[in-house]
């Protein structure tokens, strides 16, 4: 099985690709999911420009995405009433999938989030979106418990004729398409 992580200039250029008003779309849409229903996309606020690349990624496969960023009922400032709302959006949240980067380490919210979704769900419904800056680095790895997660890559799968997005098992060797994976209770 031959695997690519995505490049941070991958998914920026995934979502600068878009005219401005499918990019609109696509947060709009984030904004209005019903979190029992969507996949909770954890990232550093600092990451903002690759957020409509994975979003785009995820939704060509079947996700409703959640993003806090633009969620109408928190607060305009971080507070408790903040926390209380994000972790219950974890809760009730289909899946968890962490975009991984060089920003995540500097997060306040993201170990947290990712600490919530470990208590609430299966492992099994937790991928790693890893973006690096040189394809095939491992970079995001500094985090060991990243590395107890499946994680979305793009890659050859042996069931497949062409590369595909997957959810890959590193330790068990197998994979799973994204679509599936997202489909999957």
């Amino acid at each position: 099985m031959a695997i690519t992580y995505t490049t941070v200039r991958e998914l920026k250029s995934w979502g600068t690709e878009l005219e401005p008003q499918t990019r609109k779309r696509i947060l709009e849409e984030a904004k209005n999911r019903a979190p029992s229903s969507a996949t909770f996309l954890s990232h550093s606020s600092k990451d903002e420009d690759l957020i409509p690349g994975v979003i785009r990624i995820l939704q060509n496969h079947g996700a409703d995405v959640y993003i806090d960023k633009i969620d109408p009922s928190l607060p305009p400032y971080t507070s408790t009433e903040t926390a209380n709302t994000l972790r219950d959006r974890i809760k009730v949240s289909k899946k968890f999938v962490l975009l991984a980067s060089e920003n995540s380490k500097d997060s306040r919210w993201v170990p947290w989030e990712l600490g919530l979704a470990h208590g609430f769900k299966n492992l099994k419904n937790i991928a790693i979106f890893p973006s690096v800056i040189k394809a095939n680095e491992n970079s995001w790895t500094r985090q060991e418990y990243l590395g107890i997660y499946d994680r979305i890559v793009w890659g050859d799968h042996s069931t497949y004729s062409k590369p595909i997005w997957m959810v890959l098992n590193e330790e068990q060797n197998t994979a799973t398409e994204l679509g599936q994976w997202l489909a999957r209770e």
